[in-house]
């Protein structure tokens, strides 16, 4: 069994021992630390980000080296097999209630791949999320040969006694000189080798491999005699490479999202580690926006409400600097804005709860382009605001800007709470 150490948004990690049972940190041994702390120094993004929006890695006086979280949720796997479990920070002293919320939160994004994933069929409590993420992946696979895994035409090269298909002139040359009775031909071929199948063999093999849980293991070689005529992917990138995407192929495209995953360790962020490591990490802010976006979009199905996500009407300037509020909800000349900031309030009135000048700017501009006054800021309740007075700010030019706390284990009444305001 590989070791798991589970810690939240923003807790510090430490491998000094003096500090294995002090409630301010989590502790990781000394070699697992230093591995955590390569990866970090060696994170690769692919747009603009660098490895202070993952993990922050600091020095205090008496502690040491800490790496402290950030809000990127999920997985971390290390060289020696070490997990690190980030949770989100969520009022539920269980975890994995916490694993179940996040996990439905997920189920919100547009880019995450699940269809049939349903965590009441998932022992959660006796898996790890990367062990959840092997076990979504084996129900599509579980799905994919249910329906019949699918053949078609696809290319084969190689070395013939007999002609067939096209001469490739240069291959042939170099490996048929001496071996005249040879023909180095290309041609088509009818059959389940396609490149689709072999990824998905592929995968399967690497999670046999990389899995601690029996069930998934189990589930695993139940699944592979399907694959049993099939060639097991050797070159990634060239196989991806070749998969189309058409309504013949619809059944594969989960499962390809999910293959490029496993195959070349690649998270659905802008975040890779190296060969050696893999993390899947989820940026909360996204995922807090996706969720309640479509589940407010569902709740107003039926009603005389328009809702637009990312909405890309405005700009400050001429075409420049995009406004974009997360939600805008819009019926006859009423127009309401809505934008989610996954952070945690604290009731203290003096400090304006914790809301940044930067987020009240950003508002402003709003009300001022959309021409309204009814602005909504939405946060993540946490326990010290749940008795808190209602919160709302106005400006000496009748702007006004609500606040209203997300319950995110409680969604729909949640969501339903918040249409009763506009009534």
């Amino acid at each position: 069994m590989r070791k798991l150490l589970e810690v939240k948004e923003f807790d510090s990690i430490t491998c000094n021992t003096d500090f294995i049972n002090d409630g301010h940190y989590k502790f990781l041994d000394e070699v697992s630390f230093s591995y955590l702390e390569e990866l970090i120094l060696n994170i690769r993004t692919e747009e603009e980000a660098d490895a202070l929006d993952f993990f922050t890695l600091t020095s205090k006086r008496s502690v040491g080296k800490v790496i402290r979280a950030k809000n990127y949720v999920g997985i971390v796997q290390l060289k020696n097999g070490t997990q690190i479990q980030i949770l989100p920070k969520v009022d539920s002293s269980d975890s994995a209630d916490t694993k179940r919320i996040f996990l439905r939160m997920l189920k919100s994004m547009k880019d995450f791949p699940s269809k049939i994933f349903s965590d009441t069929h998932v022992n959660i409590d006796k898996m790890s999320i990367y062990e959840v993420f092997i076990n979504l992946y084996i129900q599509e696979v579980r799905n994919l040969v249910k329906k019949g895994i699918k053949s078609k035409y696809y290319s084969l090269e190689n070395n013939s006694r007999f002609y067939k298909g096209k001469l490739v002139l240069n291959e042939h040359i170099k490996r048929n000189f001496v071996h005249k009775e040879q023909f180095y031909v290309s041609y088509d071929e009818y059959g389940l080798n396609r490149p689709e199948n072999r990824l998905i063999k592929a995968t399967l093999i690497k999670l046999l491999k990389l899995s601690s849980n029996y069930e998934n293991i189990r589930e695993i070689g139940k699944l592979l005699p399907n694959f049993e005529t099939i060639e097991t992917s050797k070159n990634y990138d060239k196989d991806f490479s070749k998969v189309i995407n058409d309504r013949t192929t619809k059944d594969y495209d989960i499962l390809i999202c999910w293959s490029k995953v496993f195959l070349r360790n690649k998270s659905f962020t802008t975040f890779s580690g190296n060969t050696s490591a893999r993390a899947l990490l989820f940026p909360m802010e996204k995922v807090f926006e996706a969720y309640v976006g479509r589940n407010l979009k569902r709740a107003l199905v039926g009603t005389d409400w328009n809702i637009s996500l990312q909405d890309k009407g405005y700009y400050l300037f001429e075409r420049q600097f995009a406004l974009r509020p997360d939600i805008l909800i819009e019926k006859e000349n009423r127009r309401i804005i809505l934008d989610t900031k996954w952070k945690r309030l604290r009731n203290e009135p003096r400090y304006n709860y914790g809301i940044s000048q930067t987020d009240m700017y950003q508002m402003y501009a709003y009300a001022k382009k959309y021409n309204t006054n009814e602005i909504w800021l939405l946060y993540p309740i946490n326990d010290e605001m749940i008795n808190a007075e209602s919160i709302e700010f106005t400006s000496d030019d009748s702007v006004v800007v609500k606040v209203f706390f997300v319950d995110v284990s409680n969604i729909n009444e949640s969501i339903n709470e918040l249409i009763g305001f506009w009534d």
